[in-house]
């Protein structure tokens, strides 16, 4: 085990990226529009073929790069991408291996790229579906100032993540919840492009319904889902959160377990509850009365992230520094 001093000195660390799950969910699980569906079997499909088209057809002799099934999912959060994502590596019969991006970034220069080239390694080794979640973040367009530390640092990162893309050859899915900030250079290497929409109305009463145990769960003779999916326009995730917060309040609620039951304002609670919390994650802290969307805007603006990811390693270096001081004077 390498000593805790030692990691933030030197940038060893002991921890691997990502995280390997055996995939549970299925299609079956997710209610999704027609589009969106017939988009994932289309992906399926591709799948499945690899074989025939590069070693029965011969295309892999003439295309030894590019062999990699690269897929993008695009869409606002809580549309179902990760459940999406489960669904296709259950399909066919691998695990999955969750990538975020807070587990890729290092402070230190040239760290971050080579924990790309290792997820990617550990890929193949385990032969897992390789799922990179809010991708928008590490596959950001490369930026042409390369006079800028940082931003020559977010370029190599973007150019390894190529280079590796070429050379896998296995199944990768890129969800992003902003599509136009990836780097134009990842359109032609991906398949498939899936756009995960908002549900309509009738996606969304039967989202309401799939949460409720058919057998376990207890509702009120009240309860209206048709009337939810109408008046609430809700995510997938949303109406999940909602149902959680709905039960709760049911539970809490004084009487025997046997009468208890959630009913149609738990769930009116619930969902306004959940739309409420967005707003309010949407506010700019520096500025209260400013408007939501324009500082969702502005952090989302690739320059705006990059000139806070510079802040952030300055700090860091300097506290390096002074503990590399402490320890000098100590001694």
């Amino acid at each position: 085990m390498t000593h805790p001093l030692v990691r933030l000195l030197t940038g060893v660390s002991d921890r691997r990226s990502g995280e390997t799950v055996v995939p549970r969910r299925t299609f079956d699980d997710v209610i999704l529009p027609a589009s969106t569906r017939r988009a994932l079997e289309q992906a399926l499909s591709q799948v499945t073929s690899q074989d025939l088209i590069f070693r029965r057809w011969g295309l892999g002799e003439r295309h030894p790069t590019g062999a990699s099934l690269a897929f993008h999912f695009a869409g606002p959060p809580g549309t179902g991408k990760t459940i999406c994502a489960d669904a296709i590596a259950h399909a066919l019969r691998r695990k999955l291996l969750i990538i975020r991006y807070a587990e890729l970034e290092s402070m230190w220069m040239g760290e971050t790229a080579k924990n790309v080239s290792a997820v990617f390694r550990r890929a193949r080794e385990e032969g897992s579906v390789l799922f990179f979640d809010e991708a928008d973040a590490i596959a950001s367009r490369r930026s042409s100032l390369p006079d800028h530390g940082f931003l020559r640092e977010a370029n190599t990162v973007v150019n390894v993540l190529l280079q590796e893309l070429e050379s896998f050859n296995g199944v990768v899915i890129f969800a992003t919840n902003m599509a136009s900030n990836l780097d134009a250079a990842f359109e032609r290497r991906i398949r498939t492009h899936v756009l995960f929409e908002m549900p309509g109305v009738a996606e969304r009463e039967q989202i309401w319904r799939v949460q409720m145990h058919p057998e376990h769960t207890p509702l009120g003779n009240d309860v209206d889902f048709q009337s939810l999916a109408a008046k609430y326009e809700a995510s997938g995730g949303d109406i999940r959160n909602a149902v959680l917060k709905a039960a709760l309040a049911a539970a809490a609620e004084p009487g025997s377990v046997e009468t208890k039951a959630i009913c149609q304002r738990h769930l009116e609670d619930g969902i306004r509850d959940v739309l409420a919390g967005k707003l309010v994650m949407k506010q700019s802290l520096a500025d209260p009365r400013a408007d939501p969307r324009t500082a969702v805007e502005t952090w989302n603006n690739p320059l705006a992230k990059m000139v806070a990811a510079a802040a952030f390693l300055s700090a860091a270096a300097l506290l390096v520094a002074l503990v590399v001081l402490v320890l000098v004077l100590l001694r």
